[in-house]
C-alpha cells in the first residue's frame, strides 16, 4: 500500500529536478555508450538521433487523447436523470398514517396495500436496472483509472529515455566543441584538409544541437502530459468515491427500507382490523367492559407499529438525491478538466509536430 505513493513521488521528483538528473545521466555508462555511437560525419544519423523515443512520445500523446475521449460523461448523466425520475416517485406520505385513517379504510385496507406494492415494486425494479448500470459505470471508471496509471508509468519511461538521448547529445556536442580550437587553428594556417574538417565539424555540431532541441521539445510534451494524466486520475477517483457512497451503498439500503415499510404497514392494517373486530364484538357482548377493551386496543396498536421508521427511508432518499446533484457537479468539473487536458495535449503535440517539420 505504501510503495505506490513513494514510487509516484520518486517519478514526479525525477521529472521536476531535470538539471540534477541531466548531470547524473552524463556520467551514466549507457548514456556515454550512446554518445560514443554518434558519428558526426553521418548527417542522416545526426538527423535521426533519438528518433525512436521521440516518435513513441508522439504516439503516446495520441493514446492519452483517445483515453480522454473514451471516458464520455454523457452515459452517466443519462443514468442520473433516470434515477432522479425514479426517486421522484417516492412519497413519504404513503407510509404516514393519519388519525382515524385505518378505521375508515378497514374494508379497503387490502386494496391500499396492493396499490402500494404495485407502485413500489415497479419503482424497485426500475431502481435495480439503473443500479446495475451504475455499478458497471463505476467498474469502467476504475479500469480507466488503472489505464491512466499505466499511461503515467509509460510516460515516465519515455521521459527518462528522452533525457538519456539528450544527455548523450550534450556529451557529444561538448566533445566536438573541444575539438574545434585545434582544427580551427590548423585551418587558419592554410591547411585545406583542416578547413574541410572544420566545416564538417561545425555542421555536425549545428545538426546535433538542433536535434537535441527537438528532443527537448518532445520531452516537454512528456513532462506536461504527466500532470494532465494525474488530473484525470483525481477526477476519476472523486467520481468513483461519490458513486460508491451515494449509490452503490445507499440504494440497496433504500430498497430494503421500502420493502420493510410496506410489510410493516400491512401488519399495521391487519392489527387495526383485528382491533376493530374485537371492539365491535365487545360492544355487543360486554358493554360494561370498556376499560378492558381500550387496553386490548392499545396493546394491539403497539404490536402493529412498524420497525422501520419512515425517517430512515426519507434519509436514504435524501442521500441518493444529494449524491446525484454532487455527482453531476463532479462530472461537470471532470468534463472541463478533460477538455482542458485534451486541448493542452493537442497543443503540445501540434507544437512538437511543427518543430519536427521545420527541422526536416
Amino acid at each position: 500500500m505504501n510503495t505506490m505513493p513513494n514510487h509516484m513521488e520518486e517519478q514526479e521528483l525525477a521529472m521536476q529536478n531535470e538539471n540534477e538528473l541531466k548531470v547524473q545521466l552524463k556520467k551514466d555508462p549507457e548514456v556515454l555508450q550512446l554518445a560514443a555511437k554518434i558519428n558526426p560525419k553521418n548527417q542522416i544519423e545526426l538527423l535521426e538521433f533519438g528518433r525512436e523515443p521521440a516518435n513513441e512520445i508522439s504516439a503516446f500523446t495520441g493514446k492519452v487523447l483517445n483515453t480522454v475521449q473514451a471516458n464520455s460523461m454523457e452515459e452517466s448523466s443519462e443514468l442520473l436523470k433516470q434515477l432522479g425520475k425514479i426517486m421522484d416517485k417516492f412519497d413519504k406520505k404513503d407510509f404516514v398514517e393519519k388519525k382515524g385513517f385505518l378505521s375508515k379504510m378497514f374494508n379497503k385496507g387490502n386494496k391500499v396495500i396492493e396499490q402500494l406494492f404495485s407502485k413500489y415494486q415497479t419503482m424497485g425494479t426500475e431502481i435495480d436496472k439503473v443500479y446495475v448500470e451504475i455499478t458497471k459505470y463505476e467498474s469502467e471508471m476504475k479500469k480507466s483509472t488503472t489505464t491512466l496509471e499505466e499511461l503515467y508509468d509509460k510516460n515516465f519511461q519515455y521521459f527518462m529515455e528522452l533525457e538519456k538521448y539528450i544527455a548523450a547529445g550534450d556529451v557529444k556536442i561538448d566533445e566536438l566543441k573541444q575539438q574545434l580550437p585545434g582544427v580551427q587553428a590548423k585551418a587558419e594556417s592554410g591547411n585545406q584538409m583542416a578547413l574541410m574538417e572544420l566545416n564538417s565539424l561545425q555542421n555536425a555540431i549545428e545538426l546535433l544541437e538542433q536535434r537535441v532541441y527537438d528532443l527537448e521539445m518532445a520531452k516537454q510534451v512528456s513532462y506536461q502530459s504527466a500532470p494532465q494524466i494525474r488530473m484525470l486520475q483525481r477526477g476519476n477517483t472523486k467520481l468513483i468515491g461519490k458513486i460508491n457512497s451515494a449509490f452503490v451503498t445507499t440504494i440497496p439500503i433504500f430498497k430494503t427500507g421500502l420493502i420493510n415499510a410496506i410489510a410493516a404497514k400491512r401488519q399495521s392494517l391487519v392489527a387495526e382490523g383485528m382491533n376493530e373486530l374485537d371492539r365491535r364484538t365487545n360492544e355487543m357482548l360486554l358493554k360494561n367492559a370498556n376499560d378492558i377493551s381500550r387496553q386490548s386496543v392499545d396493546i394491539a396498536r403497539m404490536s402493529g407499529q412498524p420497525s422501520i421508521k419512515i425517517e430512515t427511508i426519507e434519509q436514504t432518499w435524501e442521500t441518493i438525491m444529494q449524491g446525484m446533484n454532487e455527482t453531476r457537479a463532479i462530472e461537470d468539473e471532470n468534463r472541463k478538466m478533460r477538455e482542458q487536458g485534451r486541448l493542452r495535449i493537442e497543443e503540445l503535440q501540434k507544437k512538437y509536430e511543427d518543430t519536427q517539420r521545420k527541422a526536416t
